[in-house]
């Protein structure tokens, strides 16, 4: 009798198909969020600076608290702790999409309801990165890995798309917040997207754990998240790699996630150019993962060699940003960066997945958020400031060179041009404390 392909084998497994279900509900409500959010604070303020304000308050508790996320993964199953941040969701949107359906969404409302949310996340994000590990088996765990990611991909395409299309039928604010329907219509949605994906989620019935492995012992919480934080700084590699990667994370996104709502407002058509914008990235994206299952492990080089190239084209292609006039010509260059940064993100994920235990999983993926998180917010604040200062162009410029300088300078100062893809994990797994 002939062995199945795993993927064949993986798309008849149960808990993959309600996972799998699951993501795509949760991952396309989420892209109506994230474009509904930032457009619902630029048009109630009209302020660069509150924009950026509202950005950093939303990030710092996350990237703090992420790291307990992470130990408490740990400790606990992934998905009693994934399952609670669902609820949280739902309530926090079903709230604001009704504030904003009846005109009586203001910024202090807004910003502390986006303060939750960002609290939630810090806890869903190590819950959801641990799942697939307790609820597939251990040879479906590639192949369950590429077709989620390649799903969040698509709902990066489809979500800013339909979104987009939402705004500009429904109305987006610029108008006033009268005309705000088509925004709470968006936050609905992503409510209802967490409710069924809770459902869902509740269908998967975790793998029992193999023989020979003891249960966590009861650490204090604190202890346990300095135990991951040690284990990932004694690696020397892995170190260098987590603050290179946070370093350019922290000035870039921070300036992108202001940038490219004000580019919309200010040169383009409105929130549905900004959706075209998200929209192409993420198809851009999806074609990046593609391509980086096509060629493998090909690399210029070596793996540092590789990424720290990409970093530089992808820093160079942001000025042209700044230059733009036509939502078009946005979408060809979001769609080009996509594809660079698609690629680089798989790449990333997998060798971290690889090089770390099961045990430490979660903490060094809350470790590897909080590195890359961390400042951005902070970034995305002082970009708002500069904003009211500084024209488009000279942000998208600054963010350009300032990506092309870090990867010329790690890869003259750093360990990062010696980097090479990391085998499967070989050696026990430390004790869980």
């Amino acid at each position: 009798m002939s062995v199945p392909p795993p993927r064949a084998a993986l798309m008849r497994d149960r808990n993959f198909a309600w996972l799998m279900s699951g993501s795509v509900l949760s991952a396309l409500g989420d892209q109506f969020s994230m474009l509904a959010l930032p457009w619902l604070v630029l048009k109630l303020t009209g302020d660069p600076l509150a924009l950026g304000m509202v950005v950093a308050l939303m990030g710092i508790p996350r990237a703090v608290l992420i790291l307990f996320g992470g130990a408490l993964v740990d400790r606990y199953s992934p998905k009693r702790v994934l399952m609670l941040t669902k609820y949280v969701n739902a309530l926090l949107l079903g709230v604001l999409a009704l504030l904003v359906l009846r005109g009586e969404a203001t910024l202090p409302i807004v910003t502390a309801l986006a303060l939750g949310l960002s609290l939630a996340s810090a806890f869903s994000i190590p819950a959801g990165t641990s799942m697939l590990p307790h609820a597939i088996s251990p040879q479906h765990l590639q192949a369950a890995n590429g077709t989620l990611m390649s799903i969040r991909q698509v709902t990066m395409l489809a979500g800013p798309l339909l979104a987009g299309l939402l705004f500009a039928l429904a109305g987006d604010g610029s108008h006033g917040m009268q005309d705000a329907r088509g925004l709470g219509l968006a936050f609905g949605f992503d409510a209802f997207s967490f409710v069924l994906s809770a459902w869902t989620l509740a269908k998967v019935k975790p793998l029992p754990r193999p023989a020979g492995q003891a249960a966590p012992q009861r650490q204090p919480l604190l202890r346990s998240v300095g135990a991951g934080i040690a284990a990932v700084w004694r690696d020397a590699t892995l170190r260098t790699a987590f603050l290179y990667w946070g370093l350019c994370s922290c000035v870039v996104g921070g300036i992108l996630q202001v940038a490219l709502p004000l580019l919309a407002s200010n040169r383009l058509h409105g929130a549905s150019a900004l959706a075209l914008l998200a929209g192409s990235q993420g198809a851009g994206s999806l074609a990046g993962m593609a391509l980086s299952g096509l060629i493998g492990r090909r690399r210029i080089g070596n793996l540092g060699v590789t990424l720290l190239l990409l970093d530089g084209v992808i820093g160079l292609m942001l000025p042209l940003l700044g230059m733009i006039s036509a939502s078009w010509q946005g979408a060809a260059v979001t769609a080009a960066i996509g594809v660079l940064g698609g690629f680089v993100n798989v790449t990333v994920y997998t060798w971290v997945q690889q090089r770390v235990p099961q045990a430490m999983l979660g903490r060094t993926m809350s470790i590897f958020m909080f590195v890359v998180m961390g400042l951005t917010p902070l970034s995305a604040a002082a970009a708002g400031w500069l904003a009211d200062w500084l024209p488009l162009g000279v942000l998208f410029t600054g963010a350009g060179l300032f990506l092309a300088a870090a990867a010329l300078l790690a890869w003259l100062l750093t360990p990062m041009r010696a980097l090479t893809d990391a085998g499967p994990v070989v050696a026990p797994a430390p004790r869980v404390t």
